[in-house]
């Protein structure tokens, strides 16, 4: 077989397979090509251009662009051309109807520099309203009274806890930080308690009602915080400025839970209460009146599902991206492709959706750059 000459015909046929014809609307690979002149000095949105043509992940982030441009941009009717009950939703400066941009983010996230965009963010209106986990709220917050340093993924931890250093990922929160937070937060509950309580005793009965001055819920007291830390790098300050709600259905789990928890002794037997009925009504609700909705998940967990599930109650969402590293394969809902969110009306079947594999803190200012900050704020 060897001496034939000719290349054996098993092989041929495996190996030199002939190819049906490419339809002419096949978009061919390529990327950016740096030795060329149009690559100098080239911005986000030409990096974002070329990422479309990449492939894999790149492919991804260009679409997950296209999306955020088209919900960011998208105006619908004049107010006065709507009829009375469905003026609901956010309008803009023209009254024309604006699509409601729901953002979610893990706590992971603001104690990492990305913080500093996801506050561009929130201070340039750009988000109707956010879901986070109680780490993102309290985090916040810290950083305002003192910073996080770099530092080693590979720090043992039984050293670090003598010295008395928390690690998240490669970074480092000594655990002085966490003291100072609860100086400064302690008052601060005072005051709510003493409020809540003057409010309770001059309503009576009615005082137990939703809408009443006297219950507080967690988009209220994560409002207030931004208002008391009053410091312009903090995400909750804009969003208290804006009017931008900031929902935590799982306030207790973190350092803000400690705090509450130490409260209790300090306050009894009044004690600071808290309704998470009236907000899960409140983030349904705008949902429900929304014209257009979109998702932008950061991360997964709770906060992926608190917005997805919000938009449910509209029969999905209109846009949707999702940036994490999740997996689908054990079925968990924070690797679950936007896909399955359609499955459950938590997405439109015709919606405009993706999701980016990757860590947000590498893609999102990326996108951010070639999206929502691409032209400068007026």
């Amino acid at each position: 077989m060897s001496g034939s000459g000719k290349l054996p015909a098993i092989a041929s046929d495996a190996v030199l397979k002939q190819s049906v014809p490419v339809p002419d609307d096949f978009e061919k690979v390529r990327g950016m090509d740096y030795s060329q002149d149009y690559a100098y000095n080239s911005k986000a949105t030409d990096l974002i251009a070329s990422m479309k043509t990449m492939g894999f992940q790149a492919l991804s982030v260009a679409s997950a662009c296209d999306i955020i441009n088209e919900m960011d941009s998208w105006r619908g009717k004049l107010k006065d051309e709507l009829p009375e009950h469905e003026r609901g939703g956010e309008f803009d400066s023209e009254d024309r109807q604006k699509a409601t941009i729901f953002m979610g983010f893990t706590s992971n996230l603001i104690s990492s520099g990305l913080r500093d965009t996801l506050r561009y963010l929130v201070q340039h209106k750009k988000v109707s309203a956010i879901v986070a986990s109680a780490g993102g709220i309290e985090e916040d917050l810290i950083k305002c009274l003192a910073p996080t340093y770099l530092g080693d993924f590979a720090l043992p931890g039984k050293t670090l806890r003598d010295q008395g250093l928390n690690r998240i990922g490669n970074l480092l929160v000594p655990n002085d930080n966490y003291c100072k937070f609860e100086e400064w937060i302690v008052p601060v509950l005072d005051k709510m308690l003493e409020e809540q309580e003057e409010e309770m005793a001059k309503l009576g009965k009615e005082g137990l009602n939703a809408d009443s001055a006297a219950i507080w819920t967690p988009s209220k007291l994560i409002d207030r915080l931004g208002k008391e830390i009053n410091d312009e790098l903090s995400v909750l300050y804009w969003a208290h400025k804006n009017k931008i709600p900031i929902f935590c259905p799982a306030i207790t789990d973190g350092s803000i839970g400690d705090m509450l928890f130490f409260h209790t002794f300090k306050a009894s037997p009044q004690q600071f209460r808290l309704d998470i009925v009236a907000d899960i009504r409140k983030i349904n609700s705008m949902s429900m009146e929304a014209s257009r909705a979109g998702m932008l998940i950061l991360g997964g967990g709770l906060v992926k599902h608190h917005i997805c599930n919000a938009c449910l109650m509209r029969n999905g969402a209109d846009w949707a991206v999702y940036i994490n590293t999740g997996q689908e394969f054990d079925g968990s809902d924070a690797g679950a492709r936007p896909d399955e969110a359609v499955s459950w009306g938590k997405i439109k079947a015709d919606a405009k959706l993706v999701k980016v594999y990757a860590d947000v803190t590498v893609v999102w200012p990326l996108i951010v750059a070639a999206t929502f900050a691409a032209k400068r704020p007026e």
